[in-house]
C-alpha cells in the first residue's frame, strides 16, 4: 500500500471517529453518556499527518 492510499484509509477513519454519541445511545444511559471525549475540533486539534511521521508512524 502506497502512502497516498494509506493516509486515505487513515483519514477516513478519523473521520468516522470523529461523531457525536449516537441518540440511542444517549436515550438508553438516560443521559449518563452524552459527549464524546474522543470528538476532535478540525480547526483546533490536527491531526499530524505530515509525510514524514506519517510514513514511520504507519510504515508504508
Amino acid at each position: 500500500m502506497d502512502y497516498r492510499h494509506k493516509k486515505k484509509v487513515v483519514l477516513a477513519k478519523k473521520k468516522r471517529q470523529n461523531r457525536r454519541v449516537p441518540i440511542f445511545v444517549v436515550a438508553r444511559t438516560k443521559r449518563k453518556v452524552s459527549d464524546n471525549p474522543k470528538r476532535r475540533q478540525w480547526r483546533t486539534r490536527k491531526l499530524g499527518l505530515n509525510r514524514k511521521k506519517f510514513k514511520k508512524k504507519y510504515k508504508c
